[in-house]
């Protein structure tokens, strides 16, 4: 079976977030909330709790490999161990799937926040996927505080090893894959495009331009781990506009749906 283009979602974890939802949205309004309990029902905890997922996204190249987007909570020991809910199932998942980590010929880091760069590196703090190129914008790497641990978790390891690859601006990884700067939320933030071909929809991969439904139904709305509002809105409003024109599904990393309409 062809499984070229194909998106598939790996559950890394699934957890609560540390603020409550009106404290990680400000400037949402009542109906805003409403909107977004309808988008996506399963964010709603108790007492304003937001309960999201962490996702990566595996897509299907010829010959048996695979791309990766994002790298999810990654395991106990990782930087994300202080908030997120670690470890997270990625091995399990990808084997679930039929992908061995030899599989995934490139890993695209939407950014480099630790609960999407977790699993760049293993239990030994070897790089997980050996075989893998790690695609991160020259932006997001020069704008990482050397005092972050994602530099010794992530960026230091896969330098030793030549496996980072830093793009700059929009990059045509493969015929039908494109990575699309989306800044704001860091600054080297980059989303992915995956055209499917005829009879299929193209998928939008958003990473977090969006992290909660209240987004997707009021793009307007900020988030208040945002390095920069007004651009992250900006790329917010475009991707979504570019999935209307293009009748694209959208790939959420945290979303309690894989994957979403556009509002």
């Amino acid at each position: 079976m062809d499984r070229h283009g194909q998106v598939v979602a790996l559950l890394d974890a699934t957890g609560s977030f540390f603020e409550p939802v009106y404290v990680a949205f400000p400037g949402a309004d009542a109906d805003d909330w409403a909107r977004a309990a309808l988008l996506d029902p399963g964010a709603a905890g108790p007492d304003g709790t937001w309960l999201l997922d962490f996702r990566c996204f595996a897509i299907a190249r010829p010959g048996g490999r695979w791309v990766l987007v994002d790298a999810g909570v990654g395991p106990a020991q990782g930087p994300a161990a202080g908030w997120a809910p670690v470890p997270g199932r990625l091995p399990a998942v990808l084997a679930a799937a039929g992908i061995a980590p030899a599989d995934v010929e490139a890993v695209v880091l939407t950014h480099l926040h630790e609960d999407h760069a977790g699993w760049s590196s293993g239990e030994d703090g070897e790089p997980f996927f050996p075989a893998a190129r790690y695609l991160v914008q020259r932006t997001e790497v020069a704008s990482l505080d050397r005092a972050d641990p994602v530099w010794d978790w992530t960026v230091a390891p896969l330098r030793a090893t030549g496996q980072l690859h830093e793009v700059d601006g929009p990059y045509r990884l493969a015929p039908g894959l494109t990575l699309l700067p989306t800044p704001g939320h860091t600054p080297g933030h980059q989303s992915v495009l995956v055209e499917q071909g005829p009879g299929a929809r193209d998928v939008l991969v958003t990473g977090d331009v969006l992290v909660h439904a209240v987004q997707l139904g009021n793009p307007a709305v900020p988030y208040s781990h945002e390095r920069d509002r007004a651009a992250a809105r900006a790329s917010r409003e475009a991707l979504l506009a570019r999935a209307v024109e293009r009748g694209a599904l959208l790939a959420t990393a945290h979303l309690t749906r894989a994957f979403v309409e556009p509002a």
